[in-house]
Parts: C-alpha cells; sequence; structure tokens
C-alpha cells in the first residue's frame, strides 16, 4: 500500500509498532516498563487510510484503539546515531494501532506471538504524512475524540524512548529502509471501540483525520 506525504505517494516498507512507550499506558494495563524498546510489526495489509471504514474483526469482541505519532522513513540505514536519527524522517503522521485485547490477553497467557491481536486488516489506521520539519517530534501533541469525546492526549515528550531513541535502535537492531513506518506507541486512556464510532484524530498545526467503525 501507498501512503501520502505532500500530496505525493509514497510506497511503505515495514511497519514497526512500538509498545509500552508511555508509563501511564502501561500502568493501565498492568504491564511493566520494558528496559528497552518493545518492538512488534504489523503487514502491510493492515494499513487503513483516511475515508476507509474500521472493520472490526468477527473473532474479537474486544477491539481498543489507541492514538500513536507515526513517523515516515525518508534515508534508511543500519546503526544510526540518536543525533543524527532525525535526518532520516521524510514525514510524520497521526494514526491508529487498534488491538484486539481479548485476543491479545489469551496470546500473551499462551506465551504465542500476537499478530492475530494487532495485525488484522485495518489495524494501522493512518492519515497522510506532512513533511518532517512541519513538527518536532520532541515536543509533539495529538488528541483523539470518539463520538465528540475527548479519549486520549497525547503528548510526545511523555515518551519513555523518544522518536530519535527510537530510531537509532531500530536502525541497530533490525536496520532500516525508505518507507519503512514507526508507530510510535500510545498514552493512556485506551478503550473498546463499539460498532457506528466516529473517531477524530488531531495532531498540532492542523493535521485531522476521521475514521468511522462499521455499524
Amino acid at each position: 500500500m501507498n501512503i501520502e506525504l505532500g500530496g505525493q505517494p509514497q510506497r511503505v516498507n515495514t511497519v514497526f509498532c512500538i509498545g509500552r512507550n508511555y508509563a501511564a499506558h502501561a500502568a493501565e494495563l498492568g504491564n511493566a516498563v520494558e528496559p528497552e524498546p518493545l518492538v512488534f510489526l504489523k503487514p502491510n495489509a493492515a494499513l487503513l487510510p483516511v475515508g476507509e471504514l474500521i472493520r472490526l474483526p468477527d473473532y474479537s469482541s474486544d477491539v481498543h484503539y489507541e492514538c500513536e505519532l507515526v513517523v515516515l522513513i525518508g534515508h534508511g540505514g543500519d546503526d544510526i546515531a540518536e543525533a543524527d536519527a532525525l535526518r532520516h524522517v521524510a514525514g510524520y503522521a497521526i494514526g491508529l494501532d487498534l488491538t484486539a485485547r481479548d485476543v491479545q490477553g489469551e496470546a500473551k497467557r499462551k506465551g504465542l506471538p500476537w499478530t492475530k491481536a494487532k495485525g488484522f486488516r485495518g489495524a494501522a489506521c493512518v492519515s497522510a504524512f506532512v513533511p518532517a520539519g512541519h513538527i518536532d517530534p520532541a515536543a509533539a501533541n495529538f488528541t483523539l475524540h470518539i463520538n465528540g469525546e475527548l479519549r486520549q492526549q497525547g503528548d510526545s515528550r511523555l515518551m519513555l524512548y523518544p522518536v530519535a531513541t527510537i530510531i537509532s535502535y531500530l536502525s541497530r537492531i533490525y536496520g532500516l529502509q525508505a518507507g519503512d513506518l514507526i508507530y510510535t506507541g500510545t498514552p493512556e486512556g485506551v478503550g473498546a471501540l463499539q460498532p457506528g464510532d466516529r473517531l477524530q484524530l488531531a495532531l498540532q498545526h492542523g493535521l485531522l483525520a476521521s475514521w468511522q467503525v462499521a455499524a
């Protein structure tokens, strides 16, 4: 799938996601904070652009929203230094990491991977991207409203692992390529989606995105 940066289509490569990157969110789910970034992947087929319906998977009765700052890598590399990391960013977006929480809980109890809980079709909602120079990832604010009610309010200054640290870490362990996306973690306030819900996401400087859950 392609995403859009400044009105131009961009091909997506790997979709990286960071878990437990806000202490309050880890606490609300009873999870420990990890000593290094907790990384998982989503398939490209999970990406859902603005305007398409969110279709909840029929094998879950507890799909949660997680609003996140999303990073688009413009120039890849290995062993990127933190001091140079932000130069590798092409743009930023706002997105949703959807999670089948009941399925994830069962997988964790059995010591199994989370892919079924995190990688279903439409589980990675993402807005259009704005050029990197428009956003300061070290002080980015974002919000999620559902049916007009504020549900999440994020501030990247509260990230346990800032964007530059995440980029450096991913480049050292996995290597990064142009077109990689990074979902950087969600703040507290996650909860279940319901059929018909209307979601509006906002990132500073006027980047807005909305989705509706299929009835």
